[in-house]
């Protein structure tokens, strides 16, 4: 395992990277740095975490439209009373807090800087 210094929104940070997948993840930090920085400056939010909540969701309802116009299936909302199929494609669901919460494990002791 590898470690990447990389930067997102002027903010440093060390990433484990597995050997071999540098180049994906820089394109992913690439990504992830344009979409909020787009955000930030379009000026309406300020808050460092509730940018980085609108990237990941605007990315990820990217992925999820992209997959869907592919032809792959379209995420089923899942509730207790409903569970979820067992599909043939692999579904993507997204849950915002776990979001969060492996964002900030992944980052672990890291300084950060409230924006």
């Amino acid at each position: 395992m590898k470690q990447l210094d990389i930067s997102i929104m002027g903010q440093s940070y060390i990433l484990a990277c597995p050997d071999g997948g540098e180049a994906v993840l820089t394109a992913a930090v690439r990504q992830v740095d344009r979409e909020m920085c787009a955000i930030r400056d379009a000026g309406r939010v300020k808050a460092r975490e509730r940018i980085a909540v609108l990237a990941a969701l605007n990315l990820a309802y990217s992925l999820i439209e992209q997959r869907t116009k592919d032809g792959h299936a379209a995420p089923v909302p899942v509730t207790d009373a409903h569970p979820a199929p067992t599909p043939s494609v692999p579904l993507i669901t997204i849950d915002v807090d776990d979001l969060v919460r492996r964002i900030e494990a992944a980052l672990g002791d890291q300084d950060h800087t409230p924006a």
